[in-house]
């Protein structure tokens, strides 16, 4: 039995180196089998090119342009206006011609304006004396038609009534002068009273059988009508 263990063993290593050696001595017996092994495994492989891809449209910015961009910095700036380095207070001022000597008088071409009423162009005191109704033997009377008064166009709109109380002096000729006003509900109606007064005309007051200058009162009233 001994004897068979041992032929088992030498079986078994036998058969393990052959396993492991068995490749090199069969390439060295027979070398060419291997390269037509190897010759024999070889795999063709093709590549696959994908076909191109279509080109996109290129859009265009309308804010670009193909001229070239400036440099901001090369321009230069713009050029100023020439500037005195210093002003004189004698740039701004005009000389005024001294006023002629007090002994050559007014001109000649000189106008006095009268301080009178402008539609007399006298003063009341160059009227001389001037009597009140009360004193007269002949009390003034109205020579024509009387002028109305303008009615004030806003006091109008506004449906508002008015009166004015006015003074004034009806001189030797039968004009009016030195028109005022005594006393008004509203101020609206005392230039618009004043006016028509100036063109109204009289026959002059009598005393001792000569004209004379008289001062009178008179109400002018605004009064709208139903109608207005």
């Amino acid at each position: 039995m001994r004897r068979d263990l041992i032929i088992g063993l030498l079986a078994s290593l036998a058969f393990h180196g052959g396993l492991g050696y068995g490749g090199k001595i069969w390439d060295s017996i027979f070398p060419s089998s291997k390269a037509d092994t190897a010759h024999s495994q070889t795999t063709q492989v093709d590549l696959y090119v994908p076909p191109p891809l279509p080109e996109e449209p290129v859009e265009i910015d309308p804010t670009q342009s193909d001229e070239p961009a400036v440099d901001v910095a090369t321009i230069a700036p713009p050029s100023l206006m020439a500037v005195p380095s210093s002003v004189s207070v004698t740039d701004f001022t005009t000389a005024i011609p001294p006023p002629p000597p007090p002994s050559l008088g007014a001109p000649s071409n000189t106008v006095t304006i009268p301080a009178g009423p402008p539609a007399t162009g006298r003063v009341s005191s160059n009227l001389g004396q001037v009597f009140n109704l009360a004193d007269l033997d002949q009390q003034p009377a109205v020579r024509g038609v009387r002028q109305a008064p303008v009615y004030p166009f806003e006091m109008k709109r506004n449906g508002i009534n008015g009166e004015v109380i006015l003074q004034f002096i009806v001189d030797m000729n039968g004009t009016v002068r030195d028109v005022e006003v005594i006393r008004s509900t509203h101020r609206e109606f005392e230039k618009p009273a004043m006016d028509a007064v100036y063109k109204w005309r009289f026959r002059p007051g009598r005393k001792g059988g000569k004209a004379v200058n008289t001062r009178m009162q008179v109400p002018i009233n605004f009064t709208l009508s139903e109608d207005e």
